[in-house]
């Protein structure tokens, strides 16, 4: 075969090895799916007053939420199971559920994701910012969840959040007497365990 002849012959290949990574980069990513696991995720909370330090914890009842990592956006329900909380006192838990959650008529909380900045992928620790819409006791207040992630791979992920819920400004009953003073706000340490698809 002529030379002239042979190098036209492969200049396809040629050219769709040149815009192979091109292509790549415009390729979208594939959408992830993080599946939370209730029996392995822990949710507590904290409270302080004059006195003491009043911690309790909560039950996770379903979580699943997707990323798109072309486009940032969200979407899924983290949902709490607010009659679980428990602070080792019958009595305040009682009190709790009834006159500031009111869990018989505001049963859950709900976060809903709606996007999501920085990256997802296996190998080491990251972190992401994912900001959605926190509804509880019958409010929807917008939220940011700063949320360290380790352990990802295709068959499992961990992640931890802290955050402050200023229940007494969010319409809750404040349960400070003249002898006992509370705080205000209620700071709460999630650490979430699931299953991700999708990873590549």
């Amino acid at each position: 075969m002529p030379r002239r002849l042979a190098v036209l012959s492969c200049a396809p290949i040629l050219l769709a090895t040149a815009l192979l990574p091109a292509l790549s980069a415009q390729t979208p990513a594939k959408t992830l799916t993080v599946r939370l696991d209730p029996a392995q995720t822990e949710i507590h909370w904290t409270l302080g007053d004059v006195l003491h330090t009043v911690r309790g914890t909560f039950a996770l009842k379903s979580g699943t939420i997707t990323f798109d990592p072309a486009s940032g956006h969200a979407d899924g329900a983290v949902i709490v199971d607010l009659d679980s909380g428990n602070s080792g006192n019958a009595t305040r838990d009682r009190l709790m559920k009834q006159n500031i959650l009111q869990t018989a008529r505001y049963p859950q909380a709900i976060f809903h994701p709606q996007k999501f900045a920085g990256l997802l992928h296996p190998g080491a620790d990251q972190t992401i910012t994912v900001d959605g819409t926190l509804t509880v006791h019958g409010e929807d207040h917008p939220s940011e969840l700063v949320m360290t992630v380790t352990a990802l791979s295709a068959n499992h992920a961990t992640a931890t959040t802290r955050f402050v819920v200023p229940y007494v400004a969010w319409g809750m009953k404040d349960p400070s007497t003249f002898v006992l003073r509370v705080e205000k706000q209620v700071t709460v340490d999630v650490t979430a365990q699931g299953t991700v698809e999708g990873l590549p």
